[in-house]
């Protein structure tokens, strides 16, 4: 199926591209989500008409996330989780626990955008979390996660 991008896609292109999907992604995801349109003449003709209002809008997006990500850059949060003598937690810290401390501390996160690539964190000490605000935009956070009896 042929769609046109509303958004940035990551791996698929940019604002306004047309490209060829698999009918199911489409249909179930990019569609759905708002991230794209069906390739239709009307469709297009609609979307060149609102070129500048959604490039404009794309970039207010951009901008909001990256001062959200000048925010974050360089601060440490603190953890605190049961854990062993031998340093080993009996739980874990996952992307929840490291949102809910985003929140507490009063940055507005979601999980989604929190990415663990070795999984959650099992041991005591300092971990480094990288955030996807944007598809532009990647903040790093250090996480100290301390042991409480």
């Amino acid at each position: 199926m042929e769609i046109i991008l509303m958004e940035k896609v990551v791996n698929l292109g940019q604002l306004g591209d047309i490209v060829k999907v698999k009918d199911g992604f489409a249909r179930n995801f990019l569609i759905p989500q708002g991230k794209a349109k069906r390739a239709t003449s009307a469709n297009r003709a609609e979307f060149e008409a609102r070129r500048a209002e959604l490039e404009r809008q794309q970039a207010e997006v951009l901008k909001q996330a990256q001062d959200r990500a000048a925010k974050l850059e360089g601060m440490v949060l603190t953890l605190a989780q049961k854990a062993g003598v031998d340093g080993r937690l009996f739980g874990s810290v996952t992307s929840g626990d490291i949102v809910e401390a985003l929140v507490a501390q009063g940055f507005h996160a979601v999980k989604t955008e929190v990415r663990l690539p070795d999984g959650p964190f099992k041991t005591v000490g300092e971990h480094t979390v990288t955030l996807s605000l944007h598809t532009d935009v990647i903040a790093s956070l250090k996480i100290q996660v301390t042991g409480e009896s």
